[in-house]
């Protein structure tokens, strides 16, 4: 666990380093075309260095999709549908309320990835959980490309169908990757 520790610091400080509105802007726009045909999209509320999600959700709301964010409760990450944000748990903007709601796609936040889908989160294990809770959701890890990394997996992990960065979008192939330019 302590190499995930410091595995965690570092990518923290290299998707600091990443961040940037015109990158964000890019993943936004990458996203949309490439689930812009779903109809229900689950996204986090981005919080300090995370890959910016405010536009994406105003712009996926504009387009008439269903939008839900998490909200914990009783320990338990839930999708519930977008509405005036009060502070959550963990100081995160979230709804006061609100059902689980299911959604096609999930997009979710990240320290790292690697090239079978695995992420590394903040050590929490909410989305894992929830991808385990609900299979039928496309998993989908929003990312700077600098974030891609070469992680220890756990038994719980469960493996994102997609990773999207402001490169390109890495699909990892029957538990290997293609280089980043060959899909999506």
């Amino acid at each position: 666990m302590s190499d995930k520790r410091s595995l965690r610091e570092e990518y923290a400080r290299i998707r600091a380093a990443a961040r940037s509105e015109e990158k964000d802007g890019a993943i936004a726009d990458r996203v949309l075309s490439l689930f812009g045909d779903r109809t229900s999209f689950f996204l986090y509320v981005s919080v300090r260095t995370e890959v910016a999600t405010d536009a994406l959700i105003r712009r996926l709301i504009r387009c008439g999709k269903r939008v839900c964010v998490p909200r914990i409760e009783n320990g338990v990450m839930l999708a519930v549908p977008y509405a005036p944000l009060t502070a959550g748990a963990y100081g995160i903007p979230a709804p006061p309320s609100g059902e689980d709601t299911p959604c096609e796609v999930t997009l979710a936040p990240l320290l790292a990835f690697d090239d079978e889908g695995y992420r590394l989160g903040y050590g929490g294990g909410f989305y894992d959980a929830y991808f385990a809770a609900h299979p039928y959701t496309e998993r989908v890890g929003l990312a700077y490309a600098a974030q891609r990394a070469v992680l220890p997996h756990e038994a719980w992990d469960v493996p994102l169908h997609a990773v999207v960065t402001e490169e390109g979008c890495l699909r990892p192939i029957e538990r290997r990757a293609l280089p980043v330019e060959d899909l999506c």
